[in-house]
């Protein structure tokens, strides 16, 4: 706790609409287990905003490219193609079919798979590009996407920041035969624990929905297309409960103020901290024109990792929880056990220097503030004289200020 009392998570789930009756209402129509009436409306909310053939709501994000990978029928002596700035999910979706992944150095402007590197990394056992669109920025899907059909590759997206987020109008998730989506609480649009497959080949549906529901074409079934339903494929218990579903609907409806309450949070630090970048204390990557990201978070890096443990130290010691994000999968103990040995300089360059700040929709201007002047004070500077914050305002009406809910803690899928 800081000596002000004042303590800012670096997480906080925020009510933004009918969560709670939502979930009242699964309860009261007597279903908890999946496919029920929240988890189909969910699937269909999402596959009509984005354009995809078709969504299927899984536990998590791990789930979803659990499921993608099983639908790409990835198999054991397969490689996959990744960034190693990622989390272990992405990794670990392809390894647990025995595929190995094959680890690419990202760019320093938007901490995206560097396309330019990806061809060198192609051998025959290549079967799939996975790129991962960090913070909600697109990768250079115009790039990738021909590289992939050039040596008849499966894209599948990692879009767990990304939940519609887009490039030059075109949703991420949308670009590759397959997207996966995050809904875990630290994500733009939350239920906990959840996550979604984007279907991009409407031949890819009838198998994915088997793979889904445990192998079977209980779908199918349920739809009166078959007289009864039984084991048709592998698969897996990839459904998340109506109770998740039911939270998740109440967010999708209010998807769009929920991303406009991010994007005031995100410019407020944009704003507050710009004095700070211009002096050369902190590196921001803008957001590239041609992007809408969702803003799932706001980051900044430091000259070094020396700097960014003071710094981290400094906003914990005062009651402010600031995170650093993903240690590079090529430098983790199982990654040395697999025999990866590779150098990837701008990967393991951002992870020593990249600071995640709080954010929330919920955050308010007065918290933001406290985040920022102790960021100003690290520095030796004062916010005040630096950068005021005269004529900005919090968006937050009394009523949801009161109705918060509990913190978390950091990155999961």
């Amino acid at each position: 706790m800081s000596e002000t009392g004042m303590r800012i998570p670096f997480n906080k789930p925020c009510l933004e609409g009918n969560e709670v009756n939502n979930i009242l209402e699964a309860v009261r129509l007597g279903k908890l287990a999946g496919g029920g009436h929240f988890s189909r409306a969910c699937e269909r909310a999402l596959a009509e905003r984005i354009g995809a053939h078709r969504v299927l709501l899984t536990n998590s994000g791990s789930g979803a490219l659990e499921l993608a990978a099983l639908l790409c029928d990835i198999a054991p002596g397969d490689e996959v193609i990744m960034p190693s700035f990622t989390f272990v999910s992405t990794a670990n979706a392809f390894c647990l079919r025995g595929a190995r992944p094959v680890f690419v150095d990202i760019s320093p402007d938007d901490l995206n798979i560097d396309p330019t590197l990806i061809e060198n990394a192609i051998t025959d056992r290549t079967r799939a590009i996975v790129p991962v669109h960090y913070a909600g920025v697109c990768c250079d899907m115009e790039h990738i996407l021909p590289l992939a059909a050039k040596h008849d590759l499966h894209v599948i997206e990692d879009a767990a920041h990304g939940c519609l987020a887009s490039c030059k109008g075109q949703y991420l998730g949308t670009f590759g035969r397959t997207g996966c989506f995050s809904f875990h609480e630290t994500k733009t649009f939350i239920c906990g624990e959840g996550g979604a497959l984007v279907i991009n080949r409407e031949q890819d549906v009838p198998l994915a929905e088997a793979m889904q529901e445990k192998g079977t074409d209980r779908a199918r079934f349920f739809r009166g297309e078959v007289d009864r339903y039984t084991w048709v494929s592998l698969g897996s218990s990839f459904l998340p409960s109506e109770l998740a579903a039911a939270f998740l609907y109440g967010q999708l409806l209010e998807s769009d103020r929920i991303m406009a309450k991010r994007k005031l949070v995100f410019e407020r630090y944009e704003v507050l901290l710009h004095p700070l970048v211009d002096a050369g204390y902190l590196t921001v990557n803008p957001v590239p024109d041609h992007c809408e990201t969702n803003h799932h978070m706001y980051y900044v890096l430091v000259e070094d990792l020396e700097a960014r443990t003071r710094l981290l130290e400094f906003l914990n010691d005062r009651g402010v929880y600031a995170v650093f994000h993903f240690v590079p999968l090529h430098l983790s103990p199982f990654a040395k056990g697999l025999g990866i040995d590779v150098k990837l300089p701008v990967t393991e360059r951002v992870a020593d220097r990249l600071i995640r700040l709080p954010f929330f929709n919920c955050l308010t201007l007065e918290e933001q503030e406290y985040v920022v002047d102790i960021i100003y004070s690290f520095f030796g500077k004062t916010r005040a004289s630096e950068c005021p914050s005269d004529g900005m305002t919090d968006p937050l009406p009394e009523k949801q200020q009161l109705g918060r809910m509990g913190n978390c803690g950091d990155c999961g899928r």
